[in-house]
């Protein structure tokens, strides 16, 4: 066999090689809301560090036996899908709560890895406790504002690949998967027969962004897309019209997954009525009870939530504050498992 065909054929394996070898693991939770260190539900913060703890060493993990086995790769990054902080645009007593908020949620939600108690980078969007759009803000505090500073760092670092002309909504490859991040819905503005607060919830053209993106980044090629926002499809913060809206902008994609937060906890599949290609989503719930270790690979994507057990709530009787406490113990529940489609142009 001649030496230059057998160099040729090398090149064409070890470009086969390349392109199946996708292995993705990230961890997702939203729904943090920090608050100030006073605040009369005083443990909340730190249920929130010690799920950090616990993603800090996941790694050392090994997935459920029911989604086959297997130490937990580390993480690519944790998603942070809004509702970072509790009173966004507030002030009590003079103080500027949103800023002391921030804070304690950057203190422990880095940007680029081991700059705070986390471990490893973030990617995050804001929800409707996050605060009003920039220049909107009444306190001296806008935390939009702060977001858009960290996604320019991310932008700088290499985290993130487009970013949109706002710097609120993001996008990024990891290995052949594309995501893009969508603040806290994928709509352009609030639909007239929402009845919430039209300025602090203004999705801010995150729409159009999606479109644009997908577009550009995606096209024909047929790679999978893994979307996210603060808000879902089984929440009456953005209406019918604007699900339907964002499912037909990415309908011609391979989208393997929506994540989101605001609601709740769980796995579900969803398409708009009439539609029979559903979406896998998760609902990755609030950070003081757990989070989602996701992994994808060539041909599956398998996902389970790191959950405390043993959460009891206590209702102080005077402040009427509620409280959790917390015997310490980690389980796995609302486990996931899909095969994957090879992909296809």
């Amino acid at each position: 066999m001649p030496a230059a065909f057998t160099f040729r054929l090398f090149l064409l394996l070890g470009a086969v090689v390349s392109a199946e070898a996708r292995d993705v693991t990230f961890l997702t939770t939203s729904d943090q809301h920090y608050r100030q260190e006073d605040h009369a539900q005083g443990n909340h913060n730190a249920l929130n560090a010690a799920t950090i703890t616990e993603m800090n060493g996941i790694a050392k993990l090994a997935w459920p036996e029911k989604l086959g086995g297997g130490l937990i790769a580390k993480p690519r990054a944790v998603l942070s899908l809004g509702d970072l902080i509790d009173n966004g645009d507030s002030k009590v007593a003079g103080r500027v709560i949103g800023r002391e908020q921030f804070a304690l949620y950057a203190a422990d939600f880095g940007v680029l890895g081991g700059d705070a108690r986390l471990a490893f980078p973030t990617q995050e969007c804001w929800g409707n406790h996050d605060g009003p759009p920039v220049g909107k803000e009444k306190s001296g505090f806008s935390l939009q504002a702060e977001l858009i500073k960290r996604n320019q760092l991310r932008k700088e670092k290499g985290l993130i690949s487009n970013l949109s002309a706002n710097g609120l909504h993001t996008s990024w490859d990891w290995d052949d998967v594309h995501f893009v991040q969508l603040g806290l819905y994928p709509a352009d503005v609030q639909h007239p027969g929402i009845k919430y607060n039209p300025v602090w919830h203004n999705p801010q053209a995150a729409l159009t962004f999606l479109k644009q993106d997908l577009a550009e980044k995606v096209g024909t090629s047929g790679r999978p897309v893994v979307l996210m926002s603060h808000c879902g499809f089984d929440t009456d913060w953005w209406h019918k019209e604007d699900w339907k809206a964002a499912y037909d902008a990415a309908k011609a994609y391979n989208v393997v997954l929506y994540i989101y937060g605001h609601t709740g906890t769980g796995v579900r599949a969803w398409a708009p009525e009439g539609e029979t290609k559903k979406w896998d989503c998760i609902n990755d719930g609030h950070t003081d009870l757990g989070f989602f270790a996701v992994q994808l690979t060539d041909d599956r994507i398998r996902a389970g939530y790191r959950a405390k057990s043993g959460v009891k709530a206590i209702k102080d009787p005077q402040t009427k504050a509620t409280r959790f406490t917390w015997d310490g113990q980690w389980e796995w529940k609302f486990l996931f498992e899909r095969k994957l489609a090879p992909v296809t142009k």
